[in-house]
């Protein structure tokens, strides 16, 4: 058996650790829970830095038929939540792990604050590209995002300083030691004007009017919204100008939003396409030239108790200056149409979507999509509506149609997408 300790975040060795590394023949941590550590006279140790010879190391002497002396690895916190569990259990099965759980980071620092976590989504970037854990933020109330070298709460303040400035950021430090512990507020902004060191244990990311949600039944993020395509009636909107439900529901299908990703919604009219995605849980920003649609926008997204980034500007020229999306939905766009589609195509990681009442304009938006290496679909979209006549019988409206092209990045194309 690997017998796996949680030493939790404070510093000492919790006593049943102390009595089994007694016992060891090999001990693996970090040089801290070593130093903490009484080895017994001829254990060996090693020190975890990379995982993958520390890995080997243990293979090769729980494969010794002469050695009898414990295996013992000491981890921080709760090595089954983003910890060393998972790579233990890959290369020696789960049945031969013996694992004694410590208080996670994550645990710890909302109990500083005082505030539950069960409705808190945890993401790490350690090791990790940040741009999921700023996408999630953007989108969620309550995250913890685990840091690591070239993401910490400096990079992570600076992604978020001017995309979501209702948030604020709580930076724990050395938690569980005495004397050393901080727990500090800081603005996105203050966050990336700071340089934290290496003791940071985790980020908190709070939007704080919502930091207190209602009883779960389940924990993390919501299991996302119950309805969609919604109907139009649902959103605030100006002369019909807004997309028809039954176009939504496919868009949304070829959008696929979701957690951790990035949506632009270009051309968003009343925002609802936007609003819809972030309410599957995707980070969104949605683009509009008029001031006056801006303001429905928010007020859309208020309504829906969702959040959505809002640009005021005309496409492709505000393009140039947000983030990479992971999908684009293009409802707008008049004579600017096969622009702002070759503008996106180029930025896209995965999808792009347009919805067109014109169609003069689809040949020239497919060839956009297609020269940019994207597999394309589409379809036109007519449909008709049950409305009432009198004497309570219905008939059939035609609603105006629409079509709807769409182009997907093929997996092999994806190694000169901006990461």
């Amino acid at each position: 058996m690997i017998t796996v300790f949680g030493t939790g975040t404070g510093a000492p060795l919790p006593p049943e650790a102390v009595s089994a590394v007694a016992e060891a023949g090999l001990v693996v941590g970090a040089r801290r829970h070593l130093a903490a550590a009484r080895l017994p006279e001829g254990a060996e140790r090693v020190v975890l830095g990379p995982l993958a010879p520390a890995l080997d190391e243990i293979e090769r002497y729980v494969n010794k038929v002469d050695e009898q002396g414990r295996v013992v690895v000491l981890a921080s916190g709760d090595p089954g939540f983003f910890g060393i569990v998972r790579a233990l259990a890959e290369r020696f099965g789960a049945e031969r792990l013996d694992v004694r759980p410590g208080v996670s980071s994550v645990a710890t620092a909302f109990a500083r604050l005082g505030l539950p976590w069960d409705d808190a989504v945890v993401v790490s970037a350690h090791g990790r590209d940040l741009r999921t854990a700023v996408n999630v933020c953007r989108s969620q109330p309550k995250v913890a995002v685990l840091t690591g070298p070239g993401s910490g709460p400096a990079e992570l303040g600076a992604a978020l300083a001017y995309r979501c400035g209702d948030r604020v950021l709580f930076v724990a430090s050395a938690l569980g030691n005495p004397g050393h512990e901080r727990v500090e507020r800081v603005t996105p902004a203050e966050a990336a004007a700071r340089d934290w060191g290496t003791a940071v244990s985790v980020v908190l990311c709070l939007d704080e009017s919502r930091a207190l949600a209602t009883v779960r039944t389940m924990a993390g993020p919501s299991a996302g919204p119950v309805q969609w395509a919604l109907d139009e009636s649902e959103f605030a909107h100006r002369d019909s100008m807004i997309s028809k439900f039954e176009v939504r529901a496919l868009a949304l299908a070829r959008i696929g939003p979701r957690l951790g990703e990035l949506v632009w919604d270009v051309g968003a009219g009343s925002g609802s396409v936007a609003v819809e995605c972030a309410r599957f849980g995707a980070a969104v920003t949605a683009i509009e030239k008029t001031r006056d649609g801006c303001d429905r926008i928010r007020a859309n997204a208020e309504a829906h108790g969702v959040d959505v980034q809002v640009v005021h500007g005309a496409a492709p020229t505000v393009l140039s200056d947000l983030d990479d999306p992971d999908a684009v939905f293009i409802g707008g766009g008049g004579r600017e149409l096969p622009a702002i589609v070759t503008a996106c195509a180029r930025r896209a990681r995965r999808a792009v979507v347009i919805a067109m009442a014109a169609l003069d304009r689809v040949p020239a938006a497919r060839d956009a999509l297609t020269g940019a290496g994207f597999d394309c679909g589409g379809v036109l979209l007519q449909s008709s509506r049950l409305a009432p006549l009198p004497g309570g019988v219905d008939r059939l409206a035609a609603t105006n149609p629409v079509f709807l092209l769409w182009g997907v990045r093929p997996p092999a194309c994806t190694e000169g997408v901006p990461q």
